[in-house]
């Protein structure tokens, strides 16, 4: 039977110790910084794509608006049905609009909205720009003197960061509709004396501070999908990687900016 030997000088691989993780962290913060940084220098700077512009406006909008319906009709419909046992209990079923209203505002359409969003379109912008960075797409229009970022990367970022807050303010108008159907269907309220009650307790900050989440959460998807795809590795299998990191990375953000968008706008309360 034949040995064989390794040879001596053979190294053993090692896993990277917390200093070189710790610098690879902060050097994917420098990296996504230049690239938020190059999207504010082009995004502004002539030639305007218009026509790009309106179709992923389409494409991501648009071609959301049926998923985005039926998870808004949703979360006020259960939102109101799961609310109803709690105020039972001190017989104030008369505060279920506010509440209601309140929540959905606030927190609930624009938070739903785009985590919705991230799945959908933060997945398919990472998975599309990714096969170009793979198929040599990308190198191609350098080669041809078309700038790719500005037309991948600058477009699909504007597009999320219009298309979420309009989105998120139509997800809580019809989540407010199946509130509506719950409570007129246990309390037999009038839809002219549910829109009073929903309306009351809500101020201009609480439209206004869910336009701003949503706009953030929106430009957040937009720079996580084109970012992860835009730079994804050569390779099939970089791409899967890319939509996949997409989502679960915008996902994560969105959650962290909740968070801390929740504490400033309290402050400010």
């Amino acid at each position: 039977m034949e040995i064989i030997e390794k040879p001596a000088d053979q190294a053993i691989k090692k896993k990277p110790g917390f200093f070189q993780k710790l610098g690879g962290v902060f050097v994917d913060l420098y990296n996504v910084a230049k690239f938020i940084a190059r999207f504010f220098k082009e995004a502004f700077a002539p030639p305007y794509e218009g026509k790009e512009l309106l179709r992923q406006l389409y494409e991501i909008g648009v071609r959301s608006l049926a998923l985005i319906t039926l998870t808004g009709f949703i979360v006020g419909l259960i939102f109101t049905k799961q609310s109803r046992p709690s105020l039972a209990n001190f017989g104030a079923q008369s505060w279920i609009p506010s509440l209601t209203a309140i929540a959905i505002f606030r927190a609930l359409a624009p938070l739903v909205t785009a985590l919705i969003t991230a799945g959908r379109v933060g997945s398919s912008i990472g998975a599309e720009i990714g096969s170009m960075r793979v198929t040599e797409q990308i190198d191609a229009m350098e080669v041809s003197g078309t700038n790719p970022f500005k037309f991948l990367v600058c477009i699909r970022i504007i597009a999320t960061s219009i298309s979420v807050p309009i989105l998120a303010t139509f997800s809580g108008c019809v989540a407010i509709i199946g509130s509506y159907l719950n409570v007129h269907q246990n309390e037999g309220t009038s839809f002219a004396t549910f829109i009073e009650q929903t309306f009351s307790p809500l101020a201009y900050i609480d439209f206004t501070s869910a336009l701003i989440k949503s706009l953030v959460f929106g430009f957040t998807i937009g720079v996580v999908g084109t970012y992860k795809g835009y730079n994804s590795s050569r390779g099939t299998e970089g791409v899967g990687k890319a939509a996949n990191s997409a989502v679960v990375t915008a996902m994560f953000l969105v959650f962290i900016e909740e968070m801390l968008l929740v504490q400033i706008i309290g402050w400010y309360r």
